[in-house]
């Protein structure tokens, strides 16, 4: 059996796994409402459909942000070998998950993009602001 058949294998075992949904988008730079003035972010979507969220090493970092603490949570996120050109301050918003009925709504930042030659999955290290 060659490498690549036994790569191809896991990748499928890896997406099986994937059974939540995420919207994967790029802040494309503002846009800026004529009548008010008001300035909001215009985002461009990047990826949709299949993801899976991982604990990752217990890692939690207090900030402090203005006199209130933030907790700053690392998770991973698991995508499709196929998912590519993310990088970091990309924004993942989990949109349904199957086991936990607290995932659906948050919104991670990606900190860390994971490379190498003969991944099952892409996985992202990403943050999670709590307040």
């Amino acid at each position: 059996m060659s490498r690549a058949t036994v790569l191809a294998g896991g990748r499928a075992i890896a997406e099986a796994g994937m059974v939540d949904a995420c919207t994967i988008r790029r802040n494309a730079g503002n846009v800026t409402d004529p009548d008010t003035g008001a300035s909001t972010p215009a985002y461009s979507v990047l990826y949709t459909g299949k993801c899976r969220v991982q604990g990752s090493l217990a890692q939690a970092g207090q900030l402090s942000a203005g006199g209130d603490y933030l907790l700053m949570l690392r998770l991973e996120v698991q995508l499709p070998i196929s998912v590519t050109g993310l990088k970091a301050g990309d924004e993942i918003t989990i949109d349904d998950a199957v086991h936990d009925p607290d995932l659906p709504g948050r919104v991670f930042r990606i900190r860390d993009l994971m490379h190498k030659t003969h991944a099952t999955a892409r996985r992202v290290g990403v943050i999670e602001k709590t307040g």
